[in-house]
């Protein structure tokens, strides 16, 4: 195992899945519950990977932030080498950290590589916490770098995963709107709702979740 200023890092982890998050895993290794972050772009494959035990295999970027009065560390997963790859050139963007690329990594890997090898500005303001002036920075670091990720066999799982669920809370958000809530407000709802249950698969059973969760206050 690679050591890191005097502390191990993690670079493989094994384990059995426990629980499945919006953004992370939970894997019980030999008794120990491990949480692993993983970028969306990697979450909407995570199935095909998880063995009939439930065991699960992934590549890890080990991350430390070191503040004066306090250090933190998490563990980001990835199904493959090339995965990781691309998740390391992507935080070679300035401004972008290792959290804030988990969650702009919404897309398919290799939309958003054929994306900056096009200068695709749109497409790359479209993810999560990446602006207009971020979007161009990313094609300013990256053009011309990234063409393998572009070969990630990953569009259709991904994209279409993404299209359902987008769709889904847009129906959703549409039926709150009728029932006069604000648009910030149900979308408040929305976000807490998938964030309890990612697993939801229909537009019925997000409002349900909303409802379930109002009538407890």
């Amino acid at each position: 195992m690679p050591i890191y200023g005097g502390i191990e890092m993690i670079c493989r982890i094994t384990g059995k899945l426990l629980e499945k998050k919006e953004e992370s895993i939970l894997l019980d290794v030999n008794g120990i519950c491990y949480e692993v972050f993983i970028p969306s772009a990697v979450m909407q494959c995570l199935e095909n990977s998880i063995q009939p035990d439930g065991v699960i295999s992934l590549i890890t970027y080990h991350y430390f932030q070191l503040e004066p009065s306090k250090g933190f560390q998490c563990l980001i997963g990835f199904l493959n080498e090339i995965e990781k790859e691309f998740f390391e050139k992507f935080i070679t963007v300035s401004g972008i950290g290792p959290k804030a690329a988990v969650r702009a990594l919404k897309m398919p890997i290799s939309m958003i590589a054929q994306a900056i090898d096009m200068a695709d500005v749109p497409f790359l303001k479209s993810l999560p916490g990446i602006g207009e002036q971020r979007a161009r920075e990313i094609v300013a670091k990256l053009q011309g770098k990234v063409g393998k990720f572009g070969l990630i066999q990953d569009t259709r799982t991904g994209a279409e995963a993404f299209t359902l669920k987008h769709g889904i809370e847009e129906e959703a958000m549409g039926v709150l709107l009728q029932l006069q809530y604000k648009k910030f407000e149900a979308k408040n709802m929305l976000d807490e709702a998938l964030k309890r249950n990612p697993g939801i698969k229909t537009a019925e059973d997000l409002l349900n979740e909303v409802y379930k969760q109002k009538s407890k206050k």
